[in-house]
């Protein structure tokens, strides 16, 4: 018990309390459980991209093409579904999760066979899925009146008091949790991550874990795709410019290490929960909302600086113990 006290996790559950009781102290309307499942419900998309980020970032690399991936996605879901206003929501997710997947194999077979950099390789594909959208669209929106009901209806509907669109999130948070913690791709992301070379010598392939690690994490970042654009009823080239930086945001506030093999579900839970409410609760305390990528990239400042010491600390204990045994020696 008392260890969890002192985890990352438990840290940041207690600031997101201490958040909602100083918001609630001016604003009491904002804690309302109405309002909290709204706010959940608009945190919904980032929570889903930075679970498949969080998988990624286990492993070591790291996937900047994710914003795009749900940009290109969202495009295309919206551009069939003005061709086709008939065809059935199903079959739309499906294919907004296939071509998701699609993508993230692409960057995962880059950095698998040609053992090119994540970081240059997602740099690189982002940059192409957005000429993409510009191609395909010729630069025109697709708005609201173009999109049928049912397209934009669903994830907006309620099921037991709660939007489709949260569903999902929540759905997306207990299914990667299995896979990580019940899985033995799950426990290679981890070993990857933390000792790629001893990870070998237990049979684990390194570049097939990470593939599969970008593909889960395109296949996230599609579906969230459809999400977006049937949301906010409109799709065109800049959708979730820079958004990116708060998926990072999220998965290193949580505690998912930079260098990979180290964090946990619960924490990237609860990093963007933190962002969803910073950027909810801005407008509320009139503070503009263009703050809110300065307080993403000092949290992430901030987090990566806290890792690091935390890192330190165990690597002297390590130390001491080792010398401390030398001595009983």
């Amino acid at each position: 018990m008392m260890t969890f006290l002192k985890s990352r996790e438990a840290m940041l559950g207690a600031a997101i309390l201490l958040l909602l009781f100083l918001i609630a102290s001016r604003f009491p309307a904002f804690v309302a459980p109405a309002n909290l499942v709204r706010v959940f419900t608009d945190t919904s998309p980032l929570l889903i991209l930075a679970l498949g980020q969080t998988v990624v970032i286990l492993t070591r690399c790291i996937d900047l093409s994710v914003a795009a991936n749900l940009a290109l996605t969202g495009m295309v879901c919206a551009m069939l579904n003005a061709a086709m206003p008939g065809l059935p929501v199903a079959a739309i997710l499906l294919l907004a999760v296939a071509l998701g997947a699609f993508m993230g194999a692409l960057n995962g077979l880059l950095v698998w066979k040609l053992a090119i950099p994540s970081i240059v390789v997602t740099l690189g594909t982002m940059t192409i899925f957005r000429g993409i959208i510009f191609l395909i669209s010729d630069g025109a929106w697709v708005n609201a009146h173009e999109m049928s009901a049912s397209f934009t209806g669903f994830p907006r509907s309620t099921v037991l008091g709660l939007p489709v669109l949260a569903w999902f999130g929540l759905l997306v948070a207990v299914l990667v949790a299995v896979m990580i913690a019940r899985t033995p791709l799950g426990r290679a992301f981890y070993a990857v991550g933390g000792n790629p070379h001893a990870a070998i010598y237990t049979g684990i392939d390194v570049g097939k874990t990470q593939f599969w690690a970008f593909t889960l994490s395109g296949a996230l970042a599609g579906l969230t795709g459809y999400l977006w654009v049937a949301r906010y009823a409109v799709a065109y080239v800049d959708i979730a410019g820079g958004f990116e930086l708060e998926v990072v945001a999220a998965c290193v506030i949580g505690g998912i290490s930079i260098a990979g093999g180290a964090g946990t579900i619960l924490g990237t839970i609860l990093g963007a929960l933190f962002l969803g409410i910073v950027k909810n609760a801005l407008p509320v305390v009139d503070i503009s909302p263009f703050w809110q990528m300065a307080i993403s990239g000092t949290a992430i400042i901030v987090a990566v600086t806290l890792n690091v010491r935390n890192a330190r600390a165990k690597g002297r204990i390590i130390l001491r113990s080792a010398q401390a045994e030398g001595a009983t020696a």
